[in-house]
């Protein structure tokens, strides 16, 4: 395997990422923004404070087979409104489920929770934030670290924020992921300062640092108990091969794995993990052997984008609390 050309969720053609960061506020959104005519699409719900939206027609066995985005969000529940706005512009430009007199773009979503970190309780994104992140998405390079749904991102005390990653597979399939890291848990080990998800990086795809043991368990105490619902890290998983809902489901379950292995402990009561994949359908539906090595690539990009993520991160500081950034720790 190798890295694609960008290392990110875009390396699958046809997908854009657009972020969005509030005003005065510690907060933002992320949308994936699928091909013209949508891709297949699952869910996989593992944290046990989740926030979503238009979940349930991702199940198999229900009507709707395409999705036309994916939107990530801060703000908790409030911030699911930030779809309404992604909704507006697919609408706009013709996309979405067809009914009688016009598209209903299909977009679910997530949200984690960020509330008050910037020091305003009030301060979440909107329907506005959620069309400013849409007019902002593109392919190519994607931006990571304190960006969109990442602005507001803790983990472990430390600085959250988002970070992706992608693989080719041998036989050329592409396999990325988009992750918002902000768990209860931490993405570094406090034993010995190494990022958790660099572990599963190509050579050299990482550098070799590591952050102060005492600085990053420090960092764990300032976190201070943890509480329900006051985390949640959020993803989304591509591919360019061509799977139905069942095998996008299916997709998001093993790319959970990655959480696993780069955040420790992951999929809490405090947290609501939940994991989109997507399927865009450029190539052919894989073989049984093809499909395992899509399922193994899944979880690895997913564990290589949490440690991305945590790298690009900076210190913030607001009037609410402070959160280092790993590479501020590194001695």
């Amino acid at each position: 395997m190798r890295p694609g050309t960008q290392n990110a969720l875009t390396d699958v053609a046809g997908l854009r990422v657009g972020h969005a960061a509030l005003t005065g506020g510690l907060s933002g959104t992320t949308v994936v923004v699928c091909p013209p005519g949508g891709a297949a699409a699952g869910v996989d719900v593992r944290g046990a404070a989740p926030g979503t939206r238009e979940t349930d027609l991702l199940r198999p066995g229900t009507t709707v087979d395409r999705v036309h985005a994916i939107v990530l969000s801060g703000g908790s529940a409030y911030g699911l409104a930030a779809a309404d706005g992604v909704m507006l512009r697919l609408e706009a430009a013709g996309e979405g489920f067809a009914v009688p007199g016009g598209p209903v773009p299909i977009v679910p979503a997530a949200v984690l929770f960020d509330l008050g970190r910037g020091g305003d309780f009030g301060a979440r994104p909107t329907a506005e934030t959620g069309a400013a992140a849409y007019d902002a998405a593109q392919a190519g390079a994607v931006a990571q670290g304190v960006v969109g749904a990442g602005v507001g991102a803790a983990a472990g005390g430390l600085k959250g924020g988002v970070g992706t990653a992608s693989a080719v597979l041998p036989d050329g399939t592409t396999v990325a992921a988009l992750v918002v890291v902000n768990a209860v848990g931490s993405a570094v080990d406090p034993a010995t300062g190494e990022l958790h998800g660099a572990r599963h990086g190509f050579p050299d795809e990482f550098p070799q640092v590591t952050a102060s043991p005492a600085a990053v368990q420090e960092a764990l105490v300032r976190r201070g108990a943890p509480r329900p619902g006051t985390a949640t890290s959020l993803a989304v998983v591509a591919t360019d091969a061509t799977l139905d809902k069942a095998g996008c489901g299916r997709l998001a379950t093993v790319a959970h794995d990655g959480y696993a292995r780069a955040i420790d402990p992951v999929h809490t009561l405090m947290d609501g993990d939940t994991i989109f994949a997507l399927a865009t359908g450029e190539r052919p539906a894989p073989s049984g052997e093809e499909l395992f090595a899509i399922h193994s690539a899944a979880a690895t990009v997913v564990s290589r984008a949490v440690a991305h993520g945590m790298l690009a991160a900076e210190t913030v500081t607001t009037p609410a609390g402070h959160w280092p950034a790993f590479r501020d720790l590194v001695g």
